[in-house]
């Protein structure tokens, strides 16, 4: 194919105080076109080590949400076909292969295509339970296609009836640095989720707090074999459980929103 024909991919990084892991998510975004890294306002090294390693580093503060920060991300770059990671992702060597193969040759189609996430759970690459295949849009046409979802469960969304293509590479996921961090994400995420939920208008019920959260424990333990996992497993469906009683637990504790209420309240965790 004649070389007019190549397409050209935009990387785009949203991120908040992430020294130790900035680096290497921009290295991996290396057959991109371009790395825009848009940060919250960081305090630590963050934009610095991004800046070094030639990405273009832009500052959106405060924090506007999830979906909208990515979704800014997306309007500064300079191409339309855009690749999305957050800090704690690399594109994985044949990934980053496979998608500079379909750009190089034109061959990039469609609204979007998603592929699996390999995540690293305390030590080890999990292979079972929620975590695994665990799909996602992060390579798209920012024409066709947007950020959208709820905070902080972002999500690209394709034109209605419009099926993303699937890659089989994956995306390396360093899901959290630690029990600690796991435990002050859910605190944090569902935090923001309650009142997501609480400006559209839902209300917690007890079937929300009764049924919900054990059957997110068996759906990761059995239907999704995250029993493969032993402990590992074990513990991200009870903390998975955990983590859809206590959004629901807070939702139940908001008031009831206004008729006409706006939407998600700017900031929360980055």
């Amino acid at each position: 194919m004649a070389p007019e024909a190549a397409q050209r991919v935009s990387g785009c990084v949203i991120c908040f105080q992430e020294e130790d892991r900035i680096a290497d998510c921009v290295r991996s975004l290396a057959f991109c076109d371009e790395v825009v890294v848009v940060d919250s306002g960081s305090t630590d090294r963050t934009q610095q080590f991004a800046a070094e390693l030639g990405a273009r580093v832009l500052v959106n503060a405060p924090f506007p949400g999830h979906r909208q920060q990515k979704q800014f991300a997306v309007e500064q770059a300079r191409h339309d076909w855009v690749f999305c990671l957050d800090a704690d992702e690399r594109a994985t060597t044949e990934l980053a292969a496979r998608v500079q193969a379909l750009a190089a040759q034109g061959r990039l189609e469609g609204a979007g295509y998603e592929m699996p996430r390999k995540n690293h759970y305390l030590g080890r690459v999990v292979r079972g339970g929620l975590f695994w295949p665990d799909r996602k849009v992060r390579l798209f046409d920012r024409r066709r296609a947007h950020w959208g979802g709820t905070n902080p469960h972002d999500r690209v969304e394709l034109p209605d009836g419009v099926l993303p293509q699937r890659l089989i590479e994956p995306i390396e996921h360093l899901s959290f640095r630690d029990l600690r961090h796991q435990l002050a994400t859910i605190d944090s995420f569902t935090a923001i989720a309650a009142r997501a939920l609480q400006q559209q208008g839902h209300r917690s019920t007890a079937f929300d707090l009764l049924v919900r959260p054990p059957s997110v424990f068996v759906k990761s333990l059995v239907f999704k074999l995250g029993v493969r996992d032993g402990w590992r497993g074990v513990l991200i469906a009870a903390l998975a459980a955990y983590t859809d009683w206590l959004k629901y637990w807070r939702l139940w504790r908001l008031p009831r929103a206004p008729r006409g209420g706006g939407g998600v309240p700017a900031g929360g965790a980055r």
